[in-house]
């Protein structure tokens, strides 16, 4: 069985052979869903509902920081965060503190200015924007008796 060198690589694949450059035609590429995987993120625009996830507490360095108000959920990163109206603030930044306190930055969007917001204004988010809690906290160790090997 051969395990390296020119062979073995099936499909007409290996690297290029030393001081030889290969060359990709991007268009190829693009007519094929771009390269690996083909993965197209759409803006989806503004879920059906949306969930109250946070309160304003203050600007900081043009983005926001708001207080989580939902305990046994964690937003996402880079989520679109919104207004009642559905209007978009911006996106998740950064989540900080404690797991039973936490709080996140809002990276704004174009025409949001993080300064024209008041204490105690609500952030909304969609729900699919949202993951449980546990993944976050250490999972229990099983108590039991160990398989034995034969």
């Amino acid at each position: 069985m051969n395990r390296g060198g020119a062979r073995g690589f099936g499909r007409g694949g290996g690297k290029p052979a030393r001081n030889q450059f290969s060359v990709v035609d991007l268009t190829s590429l693009a007519a094929r869903g771009g390269g690996r995987g083909g993965f197209q993120q759409r803006d989806a625009g503004p879920p059906d509902t949306v969930l109250e996830i946070g309160s304003f507490m203050h600007a900081v360095e043009d983005e926001m920081l708001c207080a989580s108000l939902v305990s046994d959920k964690v937003p996402y990163f880079n989520a679109p965060v919104y207004l009642q109206n559905k209007s978009v603030v911006g996106k998740v930044d950064e989540i900080l503190g404690p797991i039973n306190e936490a709080y996140f930055s809002v990276k704004m969007s174009e025409g949001m200015v993080a300064t024209s917001f008041k204490r105690g204004d609500r952030i909304y988010i969609g729900s699919d924007k949202l993951l449980p809690i546990e993944r976050f906290l250490p999972k229990p160790k099983v108590t039991g008796k160990k398989p034995v090997s034969l």
